[in-house]
């Protein structure tokens, strides 16, 4: 298990081919292909982990599983917080398991993400049903610097979660806010 002072911003773009041009013009390196995640979050049925500004997650995609806690947002120009996170064989287990032990999933959302590094970062293309954003995870130096190439400044920096960012896509459109997931699905 790694745990880990997790350091990201998000920026918005166009498309994933802008964001790609850019990053790869920024002169980041492919890390991982794209491919589909599914991440699932949970909480008890008081809802003590959100109270809390904490979140619990299981991230699958392409036979991988991921089980992560963070912990609340600090105060900070970017979206600083722990994270603890570890591999888990079996996804879909997990969430039964837990599910047993009194949590219930309350989110879902997707997104097709492709992944590239530059330097102490990773940067993120994140295709979700709401628009196509970058992430960009590591040192804030790096993160300053390559938002800066990316020609965004620190107020176009977003630190939302894809569920807050989901929640006022539907409230703009009157649309109810339950899952964020490909029409596909």
């Amino acid at each position: 298990m790694s745990a880990t002072l997790e350091r990201e911003i998000k920026l918005r773009f166009n498309s994933p081919e802008a964001a790609r041009a850019a990053i790869i013009e920024a002169g980041a390196t492919p890390l991982r292909g794209r491919r589909l995640q599914e991440d699932c979050l949970l909480d008890t049925a008081d809802d003590q982990l959100r109270l809390r500004r904490s979140a619990l997650r299981v991230r699958m995609e392409s036979g991988k599983s991921l089980l992560t806690f963070k912990g609340p947002v600090q105060p900070s120009m970017m979206k600083v917080r722990e994270e603890h996170e570890t591999i888990v064989s079996d996804g879909m287990l997990v969430l039964r398991i837990l599910e047993e032990l009194g949590l219930h999933v309350w989110f879902r959302y997707q997104k097709y993400r492709e992944e590239f590094a530059l330097e102490d970062v990773v940067v993120a293309i994140d295709e979700t049903p709401v628009g196509t954003f970058v992430e960009i995870e590591g040192g804030e130096r790096g993160i300053t610097l390559l938002a800066e190439a990316l020609g965004c400044k620190p107020t176009d920096y977003l630190l939302e979660s894809y569920r807050s960012l989901f929640v006022s896509y539907c409230q703009e459109r009157g649309l109810p806010p339950t899952h964020m997931l490909f029409d596909d699905e």
